[in-house]
């Protein structure tokens, strides 16, 4: 596959579609059994090593199973230690040759902006923000919402935290 192949919500960097943030800040969703291809990405004190091809990779056999969904995927990526994330990109059904996880769930999302480094405090005040509304997180997820390159494009670096509640 060409590069431009892998430009399925025709976004105008060729790669990334502008995120619209309104349905994740500060909402709720019940997901059952939402459906994702999931990969692991090579990290190095948590910065990744492999990000954009383990995407890339992922992005055609999901596109080659023709599961794309109509909207951009969600990503979430689970960081398991400062070596390795877990990475689910969503899709609407099986993929062959792809590892395949089903997440169950409620969970609360908050859309924040800024550079990637400030992960590290999102990841605190989104804690903070479950238990404002009396939960308490059992997992939380970062969502990247586009690249850097495209971030710097639309002016925007957004990224949804979402928790497990």
């Amino acid at each position: 596959m060409e590069e431009q192949d892998l430009n399925f919500y025709n976004a105008e960097t060729g790669c990334c579609p502008r995120f619209n943030p309104e349905p994740f800040d500060e909402k709720e969703h019940t997901w059952q059994d939402k459906l994702f291809v999931k990969d692991k990405i090579r990290c190095l004190c948590h910065i990744p090593l492999n990000f954009g091809p383990v995407i890339v990779r992922n992005t055609k056999k999901i596109a080659k199973a023709q599961a794309l969904i109509q909207e951009p995927p969600i990503l979430l990526c689970d960081e398991e230690s400062s070596w390795s994330t877990k990475l689910y990109i969503e899709a609407t059904k099986d993929v062959p040759d792809a590892k395949m996880a089903k997440i169950s769930g409620t969970f609360l999302t908050k859309v924040f902006e800024g550079p990637y480094k400030e992960v590290k405090n999102w990841y605190k005040q989104m804690g903070e923000f479950v238990r404002s509304k009396g939960k308490e997180p059992k997992n939380i997820y970062a969502y990247y919402t586009t690249c850097p390159k495209c971030a710097k494009h639309y002016g925007k670096n957004y990224t949804v935290m979402v928790a497990e509640v």
